[in-house]
C-alpha cells in the first residue's frame, strides 16, 4: 500500500482535478443560462407575432371582440413542452464527476490521515465544498435546480480554489480532537453549511429575479418592451424565496445540532459547557442570524427582499467564521492547522 506522503499527493491531485470539472461545468451552465436569454427573447417575439395577428384577424371580420389568448398561450409554461436544455444536462453530468473525483480526493486523506479528513481548515473546506456538491445534487431529485448551477459550482470552485492556500501536510490530532464528537459535531455543522450555501444562492437569484420583475412592471405600464433576461425562465422572486426558506430551515436545524454538540464536546474537553470563546460565540451568532431569518420571513412585512438579505448576511457571517475567525482570532478552538495558528 502506497504510504502516507504518496496518498496525501494523489489527494491533492484529485481534489484540483475536481475543480478543473467542477470549472467545465460552471461554463456549460453559463452558456445554459446565455439560451435561456435567447430563449426569453424567442418568447417575447412570438408573443408579439401572436398579438399582431389576433389584432389583423379582428380587424378582417370587422368584429369587435374581446381579445382572448389563444388555447398554446393560455397553457402555464409548466404545461407546454419543456424546452432541451443540452448544456444544462452537461453542466449536470459534469458536476456528478466532479463530485465523485472530489469525494475520491476526500477519502484518499482521510486513508492517508488514518481518520475522518476534517479536522483542519483544509480538510474542512474540502469536505465542506464536497457536502455543498451533494446537497445541490441531491436536491436536484425532488427540485430541478440547474438554473443555480452556474452559481453553485462557481462558488464551490472559488471556494475549494482558494483554499488550497490552508493546505497543511497531515499531523497527528490534537488530543481535545480525540473524541467521536470530531466525527459527529464537525460533519453535521458542515452539513447544515451546505444547504445554508444553497438558501445562500437561491436569496441571491431571489434579489435579482425581484429586480427583473420590477424593471418589467415598469417597462410594461410605459408601453415598452422588457430587455431580455435568463431571470424570465426561471421561477419568480415568491418561489425562489419559498424555497429558499424551506432549505434554509434544515440547515437551521443542523446549525442548532452544531450548536448544541459542540456544547457537549466541549464539556467533556474542557469541564464547561460554555467559555465565550470566539469560535461559540460566532457560532452563537450565526444561529441568531438564522433564527431571526426564520422569524422574519414568518412575519408577512419581512418577507421579500429584506429576508433574503438576511439568509445572504447569515451565509457571509459562516465564511467569515471559518476563514477570519480561524485564522486571525486566538482560542480553544484554533485548529487551523496553518503554521502560527
Amino acid at each position: 500500500m502506497p504510504d502516507v506522503a504518496t496518498l496525501d499527493t494523489y489527494s491533492v491531485v484529485m481534489i484540483w482535478t475536481a475543480i478543473a470539472v467542477y470549472t467545465l461545468a460552471f461554463i456549460a451552465y453559463a452558456v445554459d443560462l446565455s439560451k435561456r436569454s435567447q430563449e426569453s427573447i424567442e418568447h417575447r417575439d412570438a408573443v408579439v407575432r401572436e398579438k399582431v395577428g389576433a389584432l389583423n384577424a379582428s380587424s378582417a371580420s370587422n368584429v369587435a371582440v374581446v381579445s382572448r389568448p389563444s388555447a398554446s398561450s393560455a397553457l402555464p409554461d409548466a404545461a407546454q413542452k419543456p424546452p432541451r436544455r443540452v448544456f444544462g444536462r452537461i453542466g449536470t453530468v459534469l458536476t456528478v464527476f466532479a463530485f465523485v473525483v472530489h469525494l475520491g480526493g476526500t477519502v484518499l486523506r482521510g486513508v492517508a490521515a488514518d481518520r475522518v479528513p476534517w479536522s483542519n481548515m483544509w480538510e474542512f473546506a474540502m469536505t465542506g465544498t464536497l457536502l455543498i456538491c451533494a446537497v445541490y445534487l441531491g436536491v436536484q431529485f425532488w427540485k430541478d435546480l440547474r438554473f443555480l448551477g452556474t452559481f453553485m459550482t462557481g462558488l464551490i470552485v472559488v471556494l475549494l480554489g482558494a483554499s488550497s492556500t490552508f493546505y497543511v501536510e497531515i499531523v497527528p490530532l490534537q488530543e481535545s480532537l480525540k473524541s467521536y464528537w470530531l466525527v459527529i459535531h464537525v460533519f453535521v455543522a458542515s452539513l447544515g453549511t451546505a444547504f445554508l450555501a444553497l438558501a445562500f444562492g437561491l436569496s441571491v437569484l431571489q434579489l435579482l429575479q425581484t429586480r427583473r420583475q420590477r424593471i418589467t412592471a415598469t417597462a410594461v405600464a410605459a408601453g415598452e418592451q422588457p430587455k431580455r433576461s435568463f431571470l424570465r425562465t426561471l421561477p419568480d422572486a415568491d418561489a425562489l424565496e419559498g424555497l429558499a426558506y424551506r432549505v434554509a430551515i434544515i440547515g437551521f436545524i443542523l446549525w442548532t445540532f452544531t450548536l448544541i454538540a459542540g456544547a457537549i464536546w466541549a464539556q467533556d474537553a474542557w469541564g464547561r459547557y460554555w467559555g465565550f470563546d470566539v469560535k461559540e460565540v460566532w457560532t452563537f451568532i450565526i444561529w441568531v442570524l438564522y433564527a431571526g431569518y426564520i422569524h422574519a420571513r414568518a412575519t408577512r412585512g419581512w418577507r421579500g427582499t429584506r429576508s433574503a438579505w438576511l439568509a445572504i448576511v447569515g451565509f457571509t457571517a459562516v465564511i467569515f467564521n471559518f476563514t477570519i475567525v480561524n485564522m486571525f482570532f486566538d482560542g480553544l478552538h484554533s485548529y487551523s492547522g496553518l503554521p502560527g495558528a
